[in-house]
């Protein structure tokens, strides 16, 4: 099996949070509700996307996921477009914005090769998705392709150099007697799908380096603070502990750049 293949049967078995949080009696509830745990839970989504500010703009999301946010730029009257790798988050997706009474363009695409003319978008927007391709820089060379001229990428890609970084290497490399693993190996074995990817700043303004303008911020997480059920998967008696007696106040105050999240905003 490929690395695609595999990458697209992680997140075709279940789409990002949906065992977690998609929870409700009826299916427009368990969406709603889905929605209001996410902005809740990570705040700075809202803030980074600036759904408002697209309307009536020509809008991509690549990687739909749950569609949460796809159904908050649709509320905001973007002329929406949507792909994603995988069937079952198109039909997620779809079934939300219908039950919303809002419309998108949605299709299965492969975003190293996307199905979109040149120069079609004011925005394209990602979060938390491009990491998982095998080819990451063949997907920010089609984001840029499909951008027009003065268009804006609006990006999150997972920063190597983070509390879950290193609490992942502290679980699968330290207690293992193996300190010499590099992030790179955990984040490709630990972090969701077979071969995820983390960047250190460098790296991604390499990876955007043909934008003319890219502005990078990271942030701490719920799960670099070990402040949600995320993890779950990795549960042991080191996480157990970890929860009970790890210093958040420590890191929001002496390494709050060491968030799992890097927010990425470029201007082609």
């Amino acid at each position: 099996m490929n690395a695609k293949q595999q990458v697209h049967d992680f997140w075709n078995e279940a789409s990002c949070g949906e065992d977690l949080y998609l929870k409700g009696e009826t299916l427009r509830q368990k969406y709603h509700r889905q929605g209001i745990e996410r902005y809740a839970l990570e705040p700075y989504i809202a803030d980074f996307a600036d759904f408002q500010s697209f309307a009536e703009r020509q809008v991509l999301e690549i990687g739909v996921g749950l569609g949460a946010d796809h159904q908050k730029f649709a509320e905001a009257h973007a002329n929406l477009h949507g792909c994603d790798l995988t069937e079952r988050a198109i039909e997620h997706t779809r079934e939300r914005l219908a039950l919303f009474s809002l419309r998108s363009e949605l299709r299965v695409a492969d975003a190293e090769n996307l199905p979109y003319e040149t120069g079609s978008f004011d925005l394209v927007y990602s979060w938390g998705v491009i990491h998982h391709s095998p080819d990451t820089q063949r997907v920010t060379d089609e984001i840029f392709r499909v951008l027009k001229p003065g268009g804006l990428a609006k990006i999150m890609i997972y920063h190597k150099h983070s509390w879950v970084g290193y609490l992942l290497w502290l679980r699968y490399a330290l207690a293992r007697g193996k300190p010499a693993t590099d992030l790179a190996a955990i984040y490709a074995k630990h972090l969701e799908s077979p071969g995820t990817k983390a960047y250190s700043k460098a790296e991604a303004q390499r990876l955007f380096a043909q934008f003319r303008q890219v502005s990078i911020k990271t942030v701490l997480t719920h799960a670099d603070l070990l402040a949600s059920q995320a993890g779950q998967r990795h549960r042991s008696w080191l996480l157990t502990v970890s929860r009970r007696l790890y210093p958040r106040w420590l890191i929001k105050t002496f390494f709050p750049e060491h968030g799992l999240y890097m927010m990425i905003s470029a201007i082609k």
